[in-house]
């Protein structure tokens, strides 16, 4: 089953006292590319997370997001002494160079509204980072099946824009017989407007030769292999993107020889709906992994 590149992935544990919520987000991208922002992962950690989540997101641009909160709004606190006591010496300093015995009223609660006085408990990082990791995995397999969705959802999608292709190109044989006789028509009758002497039989190699350089057999048959080969690409490669690339721009290129070829408005009709469909197909290529 394809996958698509664009997905998202959560997961939330408890860890001493805070609730941690950890999310994945991923889109395309040409290669493999990473980001962590969370200053709860450890950097030491942060090489070896980036090759977990390589190992199986395989290629995109994926940004994992860790953020803590505490269970009742409420984050575990303490005072940091040193920071009071800076703050503590400074005041008295302060107060004793203005010849003061003693300050009016109790400076402790002052100071503790400082800042950087009272600071969040941060749980110890090598304790944590078992219970943060695995968290991360949870959030990366929820991610994963958001991409498996996301691609069963675009696999038939472009499926149905590749049949609708071939549909079209079907289209194409009703007037191919037509558009011979009117190159014909149009060239004979341009002929006598110009009252021009010819012979019969030259006139008839000429428009033979004319008639098998206009001939869309081969692109015909192209393109409706490339369309084959595109649904059994789709039903068959695990990882398909870059492939189902590479063969769009195949159809691509038989449906423009088509048009260039076609000298009917009807099969240039048909074309311009070919390529629309293909532009669509094209644009969802990039989403498949």
């Amino acid at each position: 089953m394809i996958q698509s590149m664009t997905g998202y992935g959560r997961s939330v544990f408890n860890r001493g006292g805070q609730k941690i919520l950890v999310e994945i987000r991923s889109v395309n991208g040409k290669n493999s590319d990473i980001s962590v922002k969370s200053q709860l992962i450890p950097r030491e950690k942060e090489a070896e997370l980036k090759q977990i989540i390589a190992a199986k997101t395989i290629r995109g641009t994926v940004d994992l997001f860790a953020a803590a909160d505490s269970q009742n709004g409420i984050l575990p606190k303490r005072i940091n002494g040193e920071v009071f006591r800076s703050f503590y010496d400074q005041i008295m300093e302060i107060n004793h160079s203005l010849g003061k015995e003693s300050l009016n009223g109790d400076i402790t609660g002052i100071i503790l509204r400082l800042p950087d006085v009272v600071e969040n408990v941060k749980p110890d990082d090598e304790e944590s980072w078992p219970a943060l990791l695995t968290a991360i995995e949870n959030a990366l397999d929820d991610l994963l099946i958001f991409r498996k969705n996301e691609g069963s959802r675009l696999a038939s999608e472009i499926s149905g824009r590749v049949e609708l292709i071939e549909g079209y190109l079907a289209e194409v044989d009703k007037y191919e017989a037509g558009r011979i006789e009117s190159v014909r028509e149009r060239i004979t009758k341009r002929m006598e407007e110009l009252a021009i002497a010819y012979s019969t039989e030259r006139l008839e190699q000429e428009l033979v030769f004319y008639i098998e350089k206009l001939d869309i057999t081969e692109e015909k048959v192209r393109l409706s292999q490339h369309c084959k080969y595109f649904r059994e690409t789709i039903l068959k490669e695990e990882y398909p993107g870059r492939k189902l690339g590479f063969i769009a721009q195949e159809m691509g290129r038989e449906i423009n020889t088509l048009g260039s070829k076609a000298n009917n408005v009807d099969i240039q009709k048909i074309v311009v709906n070919m390529k629309d469909e293909l532009e669509k197909i094209k644009e969802q290529v990039l989403n498949i992994l």
